[in-house]
């Protein structure tokens, strides 16, 4: 994944996280293989649980063990009112920078 692609990530990948939540609950690795499929091949799921942590601490979502057939058991994670209320506001954003972004684009022609 070339670099500028990767640094803009960094700063949606939450967002895409309480995306991903908002359509069923998930554990890290569903989530990280969900983003592969689409595209996203370099993810790490370091990263993905790094911020998965975060989303926690930040109280957006709720956290239900699950027992696993393999090993100890999966934190699976699901978006809470908070949650929607911060993925209300990232597609806000992601909404009002996308529009001006297009807007430069169009001005450079």
């Amino acid at each position: 994944m070339p670099k500028q692609i990767t640094e803009m990530l960094k700063g949606t990948l939450e967002g895409m996280i309480l995306a991903i939540l908002a359509g069923r609950a998930a554990y890290g690795y569903e989530i990280t293989a969900w983003l592969r499929d689409r595209g996203f091949t370099d993810i790490a799921e370091g990263t993905v649980y790094a911020l998965l942590v975060r989303i926690e601490q930040r109280g957006l979502v709720d956290v239900e063990k699950v027992p696993s057939e393999k090993g100890p058991p999966r934190k699976v994670y699901s978006l809470n009112t908070e949650g929607r209320r911060a993925l209300d506001e990232f597609w806000a954003t992601w909404g009002f920078l996308a529009e001006r972004l297009e807007e430069l684009r169009h001005e450079g022609n």
